[in-house]
């Protein structure tokens, strides 16, 4: 019969041989799970949706943004019909800028004066811009239609918006400029050129006034309802 060391030292073998199996085996098992979670988890791709820290949801699926508007003018319309073509003006545009008919279309004589003080303004860091110019009769109808709904009434609308029949935008003889230190360097400057404001409840409406080079400015209208052009 075996002595009692070489039992002991047999079932020690055994032990140790049983440990090895039951590890590997362990791994087998922990390596096959793993697996199985890569390949069912989809790996995120460019179009997941990502949440920044405000919780906005940018980058869904599918979702191209879209473009930003093109200027008001050949293509789009703005509300009521209106485009560049009539008068409309986009951001930024100044007495320079002739292929805009707002500029293009005024009197040849107000854009001269106009070009001409923009040009000592701008050497005194003014730059003008032009909010309106010429404007078509369809968009001073509009601007018309648009101040009685806002003031209730044409009486009142009519202190701030002309008519077609009378306004001196679309005869091209009036500029809206801005932003507010053009309007102020204007009403210390603008009778050297000729300019002058027409109207004391619009302080960005200039007119040429040629005699004002030598005389200064008449006092302004309060406002167009006391200017007997506009009671045609």
């Amino acid at each position: 019969m075996p002595s009692s060391q070489q039992v002991r030292a047999t079932a020690r073998r055994d032990r140790s041989t049983a440990a090895v199996v039951l590890t590997v085996a362990l791994a087998a098992i922990v390596g096959a799970v793993l697996g199985y979670q890569s390949v069912a988890a989809p790996a995120p791709s460019a179009t997941s949706s990502v949440v920044t820290t405000q919780g906005d949801v940018q980058g869904r699926a599918g979702h191209v943004p879209d473009p930003p508007l093109p200027p008001a003018g050949a293509g789009r319309a703005l509300p009521g019909g209106v485009t560049v073509d009539d008068g409309v003006v986009p951001d930024g545009v100044t007495v320079f800028d002739g292929e805009f008919p707002a500029v293009a279309n005024l009197d040849p004589d107000l854009l001269s004066a106009f070009r001409r003080a923009a040009t000592a303004a701008a050497g005194d860091g003014v730059e003008f811009v032009v909010n309106s110019g010429w404007r078509s009769p369809a968009y001073q109808d509009q601007l018309f239609r648009e101040a009685v709904s806002e003031y209730g009434s044409e009486e009142e609308a009519a202190r701030w918006v002309a008519t077609a029949e009378t306004s001196l935008h679309v005869s091209g003889d009036a500029v809206d400029v801005g932003p507010s230190d053009a309007t102020a360097w204007l009403s210390e400057h603008g009778a050297e050129y000729g300019l002058c404001q027409v109207y004391g409840n619009e302080p960005w409406h200039y007119e040429l006034r040629p005699g004002a080079v030598d005389h200064g400015c008449p006092v302004p209208y309060a406002d167009p309802t006391h200017d007997p052009r506009m009671q045609q």
